[in-house]
């Protein structure tokens, strides 16, 4: 038998209804066990594969979650779509992964097309560029539960699943602080992005509570790449009273400013402190080991999933849940000499 059997042929054989056949693959109550059994053995020795498609159409339900993140090859998004699949793939639900490369054109081309794929929820974080709703009422309007994490906007009925990102600026420089550094600088992301801006926020707050006056010398805005911290670096070092240590809400800009610390024969953390953000995997396996917040990830992406299935299961309740995660300062050597 081929692929195209249909269950007018299982009927055929088994002398009965196509209706009792689809029933019965579809474990209708109203048909005996014997004969979903029957059905079930039949179907197998005829190689009978089910429309997945159709079946969504008719039930309503595909079993599919779009999970759209802006790079799968980081550590962070991976880790929570790690946490994602853990928490779904048992309950038979099966992860679309898609990746919007930072493009909002992408991001919308990928939700029109999870949508048109019948998937049953969608759990994304947003790309920098991200500005319309367009695309994200498109999702409301259908009913289907929208769940965002790590980078979110608000929208009424959306939930998210974030950490405290004020909290992790705070702890970062308060850390820094603690161990006798005066003149701490600031290495940002794009602050248009609120999880940047909320770190910025932190360690304001850190150097308020001390009595420390911000100063703008000391806060650059840059990419999040190794080679945005050489440059951020030099600009530091190039002021008239240089800075004595370093937050970065990145880890590879983290990196960067080590590297190019090390190259212009500075010590790490004698002469200069500093601190990451995101306790990428590398962090920890350097020869010297850098002190990073760490994101929850795998948590994050279980809290997410755990979320959406709260929404399935209350279909017909508009639930808006804000779930905020703490973050955890892990403190190595870039930062501390004890």
């Amino acid at each position: 038998m081929n692929d195209k059997v249909t269950i007018y042929d299982i009927a055929k054989k088994l002398g009965i209804t196509g209706a009792t056949v689809s029933r019965a693959l579809n474990n209708n109550p109203k048909i005996s066990e014997a004969t979903r059994k029957l059905v079930a053995k039949t179907a197998k020795e005829m190689n009978y594969k089910q429309n997945k498609v159709a079946l969504a159409l008719k039930s309503g339900k595909s079993n599919n979650i779009g999970v759209v993140v802006p790079y799968i090859d980081r550590s962070f998004f991976s880790s929570i779509i790690r946490g994602i699949e853990e928490e779904l793939y048992p309950k038979g639900y099966h992860v679309i992964i898609c990746q919007t490369h930072e493009e909002e054109q992408n991001e919308i081309d990928t939700i029109n097309n999870l949508l048109n794929a019948q998937v049953d929820g969608i759990l994304m974080s947003v790309t920098k560029q991200t500005s319309q709703l367009s695309h994200f009422n498109r999702v409301l309007e259908k009913n289907i539960p929208l769940i965002f994490f790590d980078r979110r906007i608000n929208i009424k009925g959306v939930s998210s699943v974030t950490i405290d990102d004020y909290q992790g600026g705070y702890d970062a420089t308060k850390h820094l602080i603690d161990e006798g550094c005066k003149r701490i600088a600031h290495i940002s992301g794009d602050t248009a992005l609120e999880i940047y801006k909320e770190r910025v926020e932190g360690y304001k707050g850190a150097l308020k509570d001390v009595n420390f006056t911000f100063n703008p010398d000391y806060f650059i805005q840059t990419k999040s790449d190794i080679e945005a911290g050489q440059n951020a670096i030099l600009k530091l070092l190039a002021l008239e009273t240089p800075p004595d240590a370093i937050f970065s809400s990145s880890d590879y800009v983290a990196l960067g400013v080590i590297q190019k610390l090390k190259e212009l024969g500075k010590r790490v953390p004698e002469d200069f402190r500093v601190v990451g953000f995101s306790n990428e995997p590398f962090t920890k396996f350097m020869e010297l080991t850098i002190t990073s917040v760490d994101q929850c990830t795998v948590e994050m992406g279980k809290m997410a999933a755990r979320v959406f299935l709260e929404q399935m299961s209350n279909s017909k309740l508009k639930i808006e849940k804000r779930v905020q995660l703490s973050p955890e300062l892990i403190i190595r050597q870039s930062s501390t000499q004890r």
